[in-house]
């Protein structure tokens, strides 16, 4: 004897449904071939955009320069503000960072969106062998030879770390960690960048210094000759003065091979190829005023970005130790359905016990679940001592960080200062240079002085310089390691 509750569900019928679909099995067929094709449709299209792009991917080469302003025509000329921003777009390692900060960002939003409920919906037709007996499947589970299911499905997930927005919270430090990531690849490239385009004007300035030398040289030997010609001098100062001369001219062409090289290693950083045609402003004359201590200790304390992931880290290793913990309480699951589960594809059914009664297939059905964890083997215990330690680390590098930027804050802020400060003194020190040259120059004319004393102060002219604009670069290099860890100024 067939029990009331099943026989009233095996005899629903589909015959006089209104609402109904004649023939359900060919529409889930219908339904499933055009899933298939449009998967197929989508993955062919994404095959093909990737083969293009693949495609059109070239090898720069120094002749590839016709997309680059300045690549061909006069050159362009580059401050150093205009050095770090193309170096800012064309960096790999700074653009991974920005990449990771625009990954971070996604996460949060993920993190977000996983505390809210989500929602679905799900269609199966169960197509069983029947018995031949009685209008029921040969599958327990399946209360006639057709069942339809199609719901919609409200599914929440709450553990113990839901309910302090664990997620989120945990996404947002990521985000703020590679946010200061960000600022430390940008202040290190700023460095990297200011180095090679101070090494330029250098390197020009040196080459500058070098052609003069060898108007010198060339101007000097012209004198010993003369004098020579005239009986004032010996012929052993014209051969002084030829070698100066050879020399200078060996110093002029390493100068110009150092000029080409920093020129080249500037190139690398601002340009997607190879493009040489640029110059830069050669702005040494002018070096920004360098703060007081406790105005650059302010600005650390601030605007500092390793102490700000330091502190970060720390931070997330704290929620990581919260979310260790809440793995020993209860997690709740709530999910709920809507639809139809009827041996008919419809919204109404025909039962036959009761004649001409339709009776509804759509309805809900709720599931409530807890999950109480008891006994795992030491595994969540684990864990969470895992998570204590991480955190007691984190502890260790926050407190390091913060030594070592105050000891890195005097570091670099005494270099800095040390570089200021010894700008008059090299200043002056060209003055007092090329005043001592035209005093030989004109002891050497009368007769007064030897040739050594001329050659001696035409190196000491030639040095001085050099040594001046090596200083000029010394500072803005001390500035731009202090701002590393204090940000511009």
């Amino acid at each position: 004897m067939i029990p009331r509750k099943v026989y009233l569900r095996n005899n629903l019928t589909s015959r006089k449904m209104p609402h109904r679909i004649q023939h359900p099995g060919q529409l889930f067929v219908a339904l499933l071939t055009f899933a298939i094709w449009i998967v197929t449709f989508w993955g062919a299209q994404a095959s093909a955009q990737e083969n293009h792009a693949v495609a059109g991917l070239q090898i720069a080469t120094p002749t590839d320069q016709a997309q680059e302003p300045g690549a061909s025509g006069p050159p362009i000329t580059i401050t150093l503000q205009d050095a770090l921003q193309r170096a800012e777009k064309y960096s790999p390692q700074f653009q991974a960072a920005v990449t990771a900060v625009k990954l971070a960002r996604e996460d949060r939003v993920q993190a977000r969106a996983a505390m809210l409920p989500s929602v679905s919906y799900t269609t199966q037709y169960l197509n069983t062998q029947g018995n031949g007996i009685s209008p029921v499947g040969r599958f327990v589970t399946n209360d006639g030879v057709h069942v339809y299911r199609a719901w919609g499905v409200v599914h929440e997930s709450m553990p113990a770390s839901f309910f302090f927005s664990a997620g989120p919270r945990s996404a947002a430090y990521a985000q703020a960690l590679a946010q200061a990531n960000e600022e430390i690849a940008r202040r290190g490239l700023a460095v990297t960048v200011t180095n090679a385009y101070y090494a330029l004007a250098l390197a020009q300035r040196q080459y500058a210094t070098a052609q003069q030398s060898l108007e010198n040289a060339r101007r000097f030997l012209k004198i010993s000759r003369e004098l020579e010609q005239g009986g004032e001098v010996a012929h052993a100062d014209v051969i002084r003065f030829e070698l100066q001369f050879n020399q200078q001219q060996q110093a002029l062409e390493n100068a110009e091979v150092a000029m080409s090289t920093a020129r080249l290693d500037l190139a690398v950083l601002l340009f997607p190829d190879l493009n040489q045609n640029f110059t830069i402003v050669d702005d040494l004359d002018v070096p920004p005023v360098l703060p007081t201590f406790s105005e650059v200790q302010m600005m650390a304390r601030n605007n500092n970005p390793q102490i700000r992931a330091a502190l970060t880290a720390y931070r997330q290793s704290r929620l990581n130790v919260s979310v260790a913990r809440a793995a020993f309480y209860p997690s709740l699951t709530l999910d709920l359905d809507y639809g139809i589960e009827a041996n008919a594809f419809a919204l109404y059914s025909i039962n036959n016990t009761r004649e001409g009664v339709r009776q509804p297939n759509l309805g809900y059905f709720a599931t409530y679940a807890i999950d109480l964890p008891i006994w795992d083997w030491g595994a969540r215990l684990s864990k969470l001592h895992q998570a204590e330690d991480q955190r007691n680390l984190a502890r260790v590098n926050l407190s390091f960080a913060q030594r070592q930027l105050l000891s890195q804050l005097y570091s670099s802020y005494n270099e800095a200062q040390a570089a200021w400060k010894q700008l008059d003194t090299l200043h002056n020190s060209v003055s007092l240079a090329a005043r001592n040259l035209q005093l030989v120059t004109m002891q050497y004319k009368a007769g007064e002085t030897a040739a050594l004393q001329v050659l001696d102060a035409e190196n000491s002219l030639s040095q001085a310089r050099d040594a001046y604009a090596a200083g000029q670069v010394r500072y803005r290099s001390a500035l731009a390691t202090l701002q590393t860890l204090t940000g511009s100024f």
